[in-house]
Parts: C-alpha cells; structure tokens; sequence
C-alpha cells in the first residue's frame, strides 16, 4: 500500500493533462473511498459463562461475523441475539433477556464503547495490544477480535449511551456535524439537509449501502475533482505535482470546496491505552506546502515521531548529504491501513476518513 497518498503525474499539453487528471481524480476519490467502506474485520463473540441463562447450550459458545468497519456494535445486536436466542439460549430464558441490558468488553477488560466505529475499535485494539507485545503492524495474520458479551448489570457511566440503533444514529449524526465545523468552521451542510437526507446517511450505514449513504454524504464532505468552469492554465510542474494526491488540488482550482480548501481535516490521534488527540489539521502550512501526516505527528508526539534533521551541509566528498535516519519507533493505522507518514492530510480527509467524517489515526509501537 505504499501508493496511498503519493501519485506521479506524467505531463501532456495543458487542456489533455487537466483531462486526465479529472478522470484519474474521480476515480481514485471513488476506489478509496469504496475500499474503506467496504472493509470488514473479523470478530469473535462470547457470552460470559457466568452470566450463562440455565439450559444454555455450551457446545456453541462462540459467535464469528466479519463486520463491515464503518458500522458499529449496536446494528450487530439484531443478528447477534437471532444467534444465541436460536442456538444457544434457552426459550424461556431467552424471553426474559433485555437488550438494554447487553454490553461487550474484551478478555483483558477493556470496555467497548457503543458510539466508536467497529473499525475504529478493531485498530485501537490493535495499538494497545502492540505495547504489551511490541510487533510490526498490523500482523501478517488477521486474528478475530475476541468480545466478551455480558447480559446484564452494564456500566452506563462508561458506555456513555444506550445499545439501541437510535442512540447509536444520534451519536452518528453529533460526529457528521463536530466533522462539518471543524472542516468548514460551521454546520451549514449537515443542518441544512432536510431530514429525508439525514435518514437516508444513516440508513446507508444501517443497511451498509454505499451509493444511498455517498448520496447525501457527497454533499457533506469536500468534494475531490476540480470543477473548472474556465480552460485550465499551464500544467503544473512535476516538482510541485510530485508528491500531490490526485484526489484534491490546492488554490489554482475554482472549486472551493475542494480537499485543498477546507479549512481544517477532522483528525484524532489515538495513542496505546492513551488520551485522544484532537487538534486543528489545515491542509496546507503557512508556507504554502501540504501539510503532511510526518509532520502532524512530529507536532503532536514528536518523541515517537522525532521531526527529520537536516542535512548536513555538503562537502566535496559527498556533495548531495541526505539527512540522517530517523528511527522507526512507531507506526499508524488508518483503517486498518500502515498508512506512509509522506501522505498528505489533505488527501487523507477526502479518502481515507470514515462514514463519521473523522480521520481516526491510531499509532502503535513498532519492534524495537
């Protein structure tokens, strides 16, 4: 995956190098966009033995689904429940189970949060298990989640929010709106949709369809491709298009509400059994240059992510001096994904965010 985020462009005459590059834009925002949404990871579902109902069937007592990770916990309860209500409970015993009585946590205690996406919760795992046993990332063997489901006595003080799908969409649509403020500095787009639209995002997450969700979020989210009303200049250089993501180009598009012209990515950094992170990630620098993931992460936790040092100045033996390397102490995840530090987060907000608009960036401890 050492692509995401950095595309060479091969110049052409003007009006045949925008062309393409419209084409290419299009449908590469398309691809990433699909592969995040279609992603899943796999999860391994246990009733706590304790907690049991009598007559239980023990023989099957464990649930597997890959689920789609830009879903959440409370729109599996449906299928989770037809399983152990069919194969396992006991009728009777069945009948007296409460749904809002269900919660999850993992073999080592770590409570699931309701409002996270799956995704996100399979990542964040996956960091902080990362510290207890240091590893490259992720693992050459995808390993099911292991969830320890409880019946009763949840702790509602943690958990922030009752397992109903409806608490689940009003926490959704809380992330849609904080994402659109901190893109745009308000919440015109999101509050502006009429309710039919406001439906019709989150009964794309409910029913994993990406074209009706894409429908409405495409007025959400920054667009990607430029849309031009006036014949493009002069092709840009290759040293200014080298390290540029197709997906968003910066002030020469007219379109205003491109990748480029947000005026800030939704970003938040998750550290191994740490705070989150949130702060203001502007697509560009004062500078002029992309704002970049490697430099994000050396603002923000600069003693995993240490800046590059300079190069030292050049001499007759060795006029071209590279800068030292920088030691690999840590990696990032972003849906799944061991994203290159080189990407860009311009790039990153218009392709790699979730169905919530957020770039959730996890870090985890390399091998020492």
């Amino acid at each position: 995956m050492s692509t995401y985020g950095t595309t060479r462009h091969h110049h052409s005459p003007a009006a045949q190098a925008f062309s393409a590059r419209e084409r290419v834009t299009d449908y590469h925002t398309t691809l990433f966009r699909r592969l995040i949404w279609d992603g899943t990871v796999p999860l391994e579902i246990r009733v706590d033995t304790k907690e049991l109902p009598a007559n239980s069937d023990r023989g099957l007592e464990s649930y597997f689904i890959q689920a789609p990770r830009v879903s959440y916990l409370p729109l599996l309860m449906p299928e989770i429940r037809r399983f152990f209500t069919d194969l396992v409970f006991d009728e009777t015993s069945a009948k007296d189970l409460k749904d809002d009585d269900w919660w999850f946590d993992t073999p080592d205690g770590t409570l699931l949060k309701w409002h996270w996406p799956i995704g996100l919760i399979y990542d964040n795992y996956t960091i902080s298990a990362s510290v207890k046993n240091p590893t490259s990332l992720p693992s050459s063997t995808v390993t099911p989640l292991r969830l320890m489901l409880h019946l009763a006595s949840p702790p509602q003080d943690k958990l922030l929010l009752s397992p109903t799908a409806e608490a689940c969409k009003q926490a959704f649509m809380g992330q849609l709106k904080e994402a659109d403020f901190i893109r745009w500095g308000n919440t015109k787009r999101i509050t502006g949709l009429r309710k039919q639209d406001q439906d019709g995002i989150w009964e794309g997450i409910k029913e994993h369809n990406f074209d009706d969700y894409w429908r409405v979020a495409s007025k959400v989210t920054p667009t990607s491709a430029p849309n031009r009303t006036q014949s493009p200049g002069p092709p840009p250089s290759s040293a200014s298009m080298h390290t540029r993501p197709p997906s968003a180009e910066p002030s020469g598009s007219s379109d205003r509400e491109g990748a480029y012209n947000v005026r800030s990515v939704p970003v938040r950094l998750y550290l191994p059994d740490g705070p989150v992170i949130q702060d203001l990630a502007p697509p560009l620098l004062e500078d002029g240059t992309p704002h970049t993931l490697s430099h994000y992460l050396s603002i923000h936790v600069p003693l995993l992510f240490p800046p590059r040092p300079p190069a030292p100045p050049p001499s007759r033996s060795n006029p071209n001096p590279q800068p030292p390397p920088v030691p690999q102490l840590a990696c990032v995840l972003i849906q799944g994904v061991v994203t290159p530090l080189e990407s860009e987060m311009a790039w990153l907000g218009a392709c790699m965010a979730g169905a919530d608009g957020w770039v959730n960036v996890c870090v985890g401890i390399n091998n020492g």
